[in-house]
Parts: structure tokens; sequence; C-alpha cells
């Protein structure tokens, strides 16, 4: 049986940097080179980042996308890495935008997969299937290939295929198998979500059963926008055994060693498939040598913790969001409780204290526990820390306008918010939000006062699961022999505002523990009041609970950004109308 090594690129790229992209190409290609590499593999999209969204209807961006694609090509035979065979994504399109005036029926842009070798374009690949649910809309932008390619490699026989092809029965993995090919790339750009991980490799061992045939799955890693990836990169056999998997929230090269049933069919063969998919034969020319010595093998990461996961998450979120989009720095406030000290710890974990700023805003109602708390925090982390007290600013505007009650504490958060959007425009700071996604869901928040700023992350993040992480964090700063960075006082006192005397959240909301499971089953799993009555929640709170959060869209389309973690996040995931009459019965 013929071996080939196989480099897996798991890489971050940028949406809209092509020649950056292009030069992370050239950069890995080289890597794997070194490595003793025959096939190379990157990410969906890799040249062009993922996803590209409404960039798919400007034609030059299309254009440039192909030129990049053959450009690159090109710089790979020049750095003298063109005998490798390297499969790239990129934005590819044999017609016109399918919103065009004059577009064409069955053409149109293309989630495409190419391989590139000795200069030249071998073979490209569309993706066949097309997801349209949750944080995709692929239908809106590309149309589905009806091709199986298939490429001679070193005399193995390789399939082509992209990401949804995975998730999906049939098509391109049965037609695999009746193609006869020993080994299937699956090029990704898969978001994380919580426990991704363990549906994956389940799945991708189906795939192999389907399509009779070794796996190649290869996934990006960073954050764009709301979405972050993770990569979790894995080679597995065709018998389904798990052979290599790379670790998450890293960029990572991934080398392997593959013994593979050498290719039968004849090269420029074609037939026509049960599945509707014609089989695309081409054949690349002489590769490196084939490895000889012990085999390489890529090892195998352990998975870890939920709150380990979680963590590396938002803080690759976070830090692909303020670096991508060429912040200095980001400027938060640090009241002492849990949310901001979270936020503030993944802030610093992202960027280095250097560049985060905490600033205390006081008013009369700031108890001086949670003064001292979001000074310990500051002395732990080592974060730039500010005071900047609210009250004589409150008490300007209360000597000119009539003002009382929740209209005073909303005032107090707008003010707050004033001083650090005052900030973030004299220093250029990006300012970042600390509302939880319990908080967000219920309309517990100020708008434009505690929800401003440019990007939340924990937007997705329930409030008992901040407890969680904050814990883990301390105890992994423990083990590490570290400082823990949060007080445990920001831990474990109860949660409030402090916008009048006493507050605490208690006084609003049903405590955390109750309302975290009813919120879960409405937001996630779109459960009804019957659904989550018979759940074995209390009817009455289910109906307050629901009110709040039917009647808080209004806030949750205007909030910033923030990583997605779960199925169902703000934003992308969850689209409901602002103006909407129905209400679940209760």
């Amino acid at each position: 049986m013929p071996t080939l090594r196989l480099a897996l690129c798991q890489v971050n790229p940028t949406v809209g940097d092509l020649a950056g992209n292009a030069a992370l190409v050239r950069d890995w290609t080289r890597q794997a080179a070194d490595a003793g590499a025959q096939l190379v593999a990157f990410p969906e999209m890799a040249l062009t980042g993922y996803p590209v969204e409404d960039l798919v209807f400007r034609r030059s961006f299309v254009a440039a996308s192909q030129a990049a694609l053959r450009r690159l090509a090109a710089d790979l035979a020049a750095d003298g890495l063109g005998d490798l065979a390297v499969v790239v994504g990129y934005l590819d399109a044999d017609g016109p935008p399918q919103v065009a005036g004059d577009a064409e029926p069955g053409r149109g842009a293309r989630n495409a997969a190419a391989l590139l070798h000795r200069g030249e374009v071998v073979a490209t690949y569309f993706k066949h299937h097309l997801p349209n649910y949750g944080v995709f809309d692929e239908d809106r932008y590309f149309l589905p290939g009806d091709m199986l390619t298939v490429v001679r490699v070193a005399g193995v026989d390789v399939a082509l295929t992209i990401c949804e092809d995975l998730w999906q029965a049939g098509g391109p993995f049965a037609a695999a198998r009746q193609a006869g090919v020993g080994l299937v790339v699956n090029i990704n750009g898969s978001p994380y979500e919580l426990n991704k991980d363990d549906i994956r490799l389940p799945l991708v061992r189906r795939r192999a059963a389907e399509a009779g045939a070794a796996i190649a799955y290869v996934n990006m890693i960073g954050g764009q926008d709301e979405l972050v990836f993770e990569g979790d990169s894995m080679v597995v056999g065709a018998d389904g055994e798990l052979l290599a998997r790379a670790p998450q929230f890293v960029e990572h090269l991934l080398v392997h060693d593959l013994a593979l049933p050498a290719a039968a069919e004849p090269v420029g063969a074609e037939a026509e498939l049960a599945d509707g998919l014609r089989v695309v034969r081409a054949a690349v020319g002489e590769l490196p040598p084939a490895p000889t010595g012990p085999a390489v093998t890529g090892g195998l990461i352990a998975p870890v913790a939920d709150e380990a996961e979680v963590w590396h998450a938002l803080v690759l979120g976070l830090r692909d969001y303020v670096n991508k989009n060429r912040f200095p720095s980001v400027v938060l406030g640090l009241s002492g409780g849990i949310d901001s000290a979270v936020v503030a710890a993944l802030a610093v974990d992202a960027l280095g204290p250097d560049r985060v700023v905490g600033v205390s805003l006081p008013s009369q109602h700031s108890s001086e526990h949670s003064r001292e708390d979001a000074a310990e925090l500051a002395k732990r982390t080592g974060l730039d820390y500010r005071t900047e007290p609210i009250q004589p600013m409150v008490d300007t505007f209360l000597a000119n306008m009539s003002l009382s009650g929740v209209t005073v504490e909303n005032l107090q958060a707008r003010v707050r918010g004033v001083i650090l959007m005052a900030l973030s425009n004299q220093e250029g700071h990006l300012v970042l939000t600390t509302g939880n996604k319990s908080e967000l869901a219920v309309g517990y928040s100020t708008l434009y006062g505690d929800s401003v700023g440019g990007f939340n992350p924990v937007k997705d993040v329930w409030k008992t699961l901040i407890w969680r992480l904050a814990k883990w964090r301390n105890a992994d700063a423990a083990r590490r022999g570290e400082t823990p960075p949060i007080p445990e006082n920001s831990i474990g006192k109860p949660p409030s505002a402090e916008l009048s005397p006493g507050q605490l959240d208690s006084d609003t909301l049903p405590d955390y523990d109750v309302l975290d499971p009813i919120l879960i089953g409405y937001v996630d799993g779109d459960l009804g009041r019957d659904g989550l009555v018979e759940s074995g929640h209390d009817p009455a709170v289910v109906d307050k609970v629901l009110r709040m959060v039917d009647t808080a869209e209004y806030k949750r389309r205007q909030s910033a950004p923030g990583t997605k973690i779960s199925m169902k996040a703000f934003g992308r995931d969850r689209r409901l109308p602002i103006t909407n009459r129905w209400r679940e019965k209760g």
C-alpha cells in the first residue's frame, strides 16, 4: 500500500486579507515541506477568510479571489514548493451573483477548493451541501456543486470535500465509496460550540464508514466577528480509528503518515453515480519522495474540561476581534462584580495587562467592598486601573431635571457609559461591555448605559456559567503556581447592579439557578410554555421570564457583538422580529 505523508494546516486566516492569507499558506506549506509532507491541506476558504458574507456579491472581490489563487499557485512554485500537492479553500464563481440582473440559471458564486501543484490549479471542487441553518446562510450566497473531484496523488485516489459535505449523509461521501477513493480530504470552517468536539469525532467516523476511506479533516482556528473556530483537526482511518488529532484554539501543523490503498480506476474515467454527482478525475505529477524510516504520527490531544474549552474560545474570540480590527487596547468598567471581573481576566489573558484599562465608576450607592474588589482584581492582573467617580455628574443632571426611581438608576448607568465612550474616543480603546446572556435574555440592562460598548466577550455566556468560569480560571492559576486573577469576594457575593440602596439582582429576577434552566430551554431549545412547565418549572415563574424575554428583543437587537459559544447565540443564530405580538399562553 502506498504511504502518503499528509500535513493538515490548522491556521488562522483573516476575512478579506487575500495577500496576508496567501502568505500564510506559503509559510505553512514551507513548514509542511520541511516536515517531509507530500499532500498539504488548508481550511475552507482559507484564501479569503470565512465567512465572507455579502462580499460574495462584489464581483471585484470574486475576481480578486480567483486571481489570488492563480498567483498563489505560481508563488508556491517560485518558493520551491511546487512539487507538493496543496489543497486550499477559496471563493470562486462560474457566473454572475444570483442576485444580479444578469444571473444565469445554474451558475454563480461557489464555495470552492483547489488542488495546486507545480504552479498550476490542477483540480477544483465546488461544495455540494450548503448549510442554511444557525449562523449559516450559504443558500443565500452559493450554488451547490454537482461533481465529486478525485485527484490521483502518489498512486492514491483522493476526493475533495468541504465542511457541510461531512455533516450530511449521502452526496460526496457516498459518491466517494463508489469512486473507490482511498482518502477523503475535508476542509472546514466549522464554528465552535461547547461540546461540538464530542459530536465531530463520531460524525467523521460515520463518514469514513460511508466512504469506505480514511478522512483527513482540517479546520481553521481564530475569531471572526461573533464566530470563533477551534481547529480540532483530525485523521480517521477507513475503519473509524482515530489516528491523529490536533489541539484546539491554536495554530498547528498536524503531520501524519497514512498507508492507503493504491488507486485502481483510470485517471480519465468519468461515471454517473447514484447520488447524482459526476466523478471528475485528475492527477498530479511527481511528488516529493515517499517517506522512509519510522512512520510519523500526528499525536492525539486529549479533550479538556468544558470550562477550559469555553475560556480558551472566549480568549481567542476577543483577541482576534481586537487585533484583526486593529484596536490598540480595550477599556471596561470594573464594578467589583463577577461579570466585569471575568471580562477583565479574559481581556488580560487575550491581550496582556498593558493593553487593558479597567475603570472604577463609583456612585453614592457603590459599596466599599465592591470598590476594594475592583482594585484587588487590578492588582492581581496588573491592568491599568483608574477611578472616575460618577456622582458629581449624576448630581448635575438631577439639579437640572426632575428625575426619580428607576430613571435615576438608568441615569447612573448611562453616565458610566458616557465616561467609557469618552475614554475610547480620547485614547483609542475598544469599549468592552460585560452583560451576560442571562441579563441580555431578560433585558436586565440599561440601553446606552451598561450595554454600551463595541464588543461583549460574555454575550453568549449564561450567568451560572460565568461563576463556573471564574472558579475554573482561579483554580487553573493556582495549579500553575500563579495568582488567581478574580477576587473570591467577587465570586461569592450576591450579584447587584448597586444602583439603589441595598439593591440585589434577586429583587427583580428569579435566582439564576432557577432562571438559567428556563432561559436555556426557551432560548436555546425553543421550548414553549407548556414544554417548560412539563419540564418541572413553576408556571408563574415561567410566565414572568417569558414575558421579560419577549419584550426585550429591541434591546438585544442593539447589543454589541460577542463570541458565540452555544448552539443558539443572540444575533446570528436567534432571529426574532422586534414587533411581535405572539406570546406563549399562560
